[in-house]
């Protein structure tokens, strides 16, 4: 009797891993057709981002703005399906895990079964004094056979409560597995919605430049010329505003330059223009190519200081689309002339994160006093910079342009050169 309540426990224990591994080797496959796929897509994107680099390496012309804009419709296109597959990969993903837990679940009810039952059998045992034992037993060899699986059965129940523990354990697991994973879906979902709004900001932009230039280079060169002049005097109201804060700051709290202390804003790095003086004026901070749709990556961790787009208000040319975040090593950075932003203020975001998408086409929504698609990153020490109304006397006379339009502004002593703290090219 004792053998059989043995064997019954033991299959007790194996009836899960026989009745889910169907369900899982299917999801398996699964994903890694998927995987396979998603490869595939993989490499057509980065064909499709090598000839829009060419593209925009093209003179400006409406011509090449035209060519540019529709290279990066079929572009975005490839990243929205990439995307796709990220969430139908994570979708597959959390499924297998919860087969995996439902799977131990069920091995932790096979195991407190088996304990119970060993439990009962010893009790018996326990119950009956040796003498007892001795009479009921027709035969001494009798006995010692009952010790002999007594002592099979204290070794079976210390083994059930290890694999019990250890099931336990691996549940956990698998639970923390999970919620990250869902963690990583969630951000895909963001992502995604984040990459159709730029589809629609990248129609948009293609619309307004037909519509603008009526389809002449004339037109379009006149466009980025007063482009070009509505940057050059917003720098110029900004470097007078700035001017006047005059905030103390304390030497001490500025971070010493040291390369490596940031992390890239974008995969595929190369500066436009540099940080400090030009030939327009002062420009506070460093150019990055991007395409429009390259995603934009927080080059610390930190708390969102804010997150708006200055063209909200007609006639104002400034960053656009802007995101402001305050890291905790007393540096703060802006990225501006973005075509979508997946941050609000007060969210933390952790280092390479993705926080928004590039933009830049002259007059698209967001692109603000861009001339043609790239990243505006500014780095300032945090104790000199803030988000406050812009306004300049200019403004204020003609209650136009940037007046009292929130933006990031700073102290010009707290202007600090990304290329300092940013890893060696």
């Amino acid at each position: 009797m004792k053998k059989v309540i043995l064997a019954f426990a033991l299959f007790l224990a194996t009836i899960p891993v026989m009745s889910m591994a169907a369900n899982t080797g299917e999801l398996e496959r699964q994903i890694e057709q998927v995987r396979k796929e998603r490869e595939v897509l993989l490499e057509e994107q980065k064909k499709l981002q090598t000839e829009l680099e060419a593209v925009n390496k093209e003179s400006q012309t409406l011509g090449s703005a035209v060519k540019s804009l529709n290279a990066t419709k079929l572009k975005l296109a490839k990243d929205i399906s990439i995307t796709q597959s990220r969430i139908t990969s994570t979708n597959l993903t959390i499924r297998s895990l919860e087969n995996t837990m439902s799977e131990k679940e069920r091995q932790i009810v096979a195991h407190r079964k088996a304990i119970a039952q060993t439990l009962s059998t010893l009790s018996e045992y326990d119950s009956r004094p040796l003498v007892l034992n001795l009479l009921a037993s027709t035969e001494l060899s009798d006995l010692w056979k009952d010790r002999s699986q007594l002592e099979g059965l204290n070794s079976h129940l210390a083994e059930e409560i290890l694999a019990l523990r250890e099931t336990r354990k691996m549940l956990s697991q698998e639970k923390e597995k999970k919620e990250r994973v869902k963690e990583e879906q969630e951000n895909l979902k963001g992502q995604l919605s984040g990459q159709k709004s730029v589809v629609e900001e990248n129609k948009k932009a293609k619309e307004i430049i037909l519509a603008e230039t009526k389809n002449k280079e004339s037109e379009y060169q006149k466009m980025l010329a007063e482009n070009l002049a509505r940057q050059k005097e917003f720098e110029e109201d900004l470097f007078r505003l700035e001017s006047e804060l005059n905030i103390t700051l304390d030497p001490s709290l500025i971070p010493v330059p040291r390369k490596g202390t940031l992390s890239w804003p974008v995969e595929n790095v190369f500066i436009t223009s540099p940080f400090g003086m030009r030939s327009a004026g002062f420009h506070g901070g460093t150019d990055f190519r991007a395409s429009v749709g390259t995603p934009i990556l927080a080059i610390a961790g930190g708390t969102v200081e804010g997150a708006a787009n200055s063209d909200d208000q007609k006639g104002c040319y400034s960053f656009g689309r802007w995101i402001l975040i305050r890291h905790f090593n007393g540096l703060s950075s802006v990225y501006a002339h973005l075509s979508a932003s997946l941050v609000k203020a007060g969210q933390k975001v952790g280092s390479g994160q993705i926080i928004g998408y590039s933009g830049g086409y002259p007059r698209a929504y967001g692109s603000g006093n861009s001339r043609g698609p790239h990243l505006h990153l500014g780095l300032f020490s945090s104790q000199g910079v803030e988000i406050r109304s812009f306004t300049s006397q200019r403004y204020r006379d003609t209650g136009s342009g940037c007046h009292n339009v929130p933006i990031p502004v700073s102290d010009i002593k707290a202007y600090l050169d990304p290329l300092a703290y940013l890893p060696v090219l």
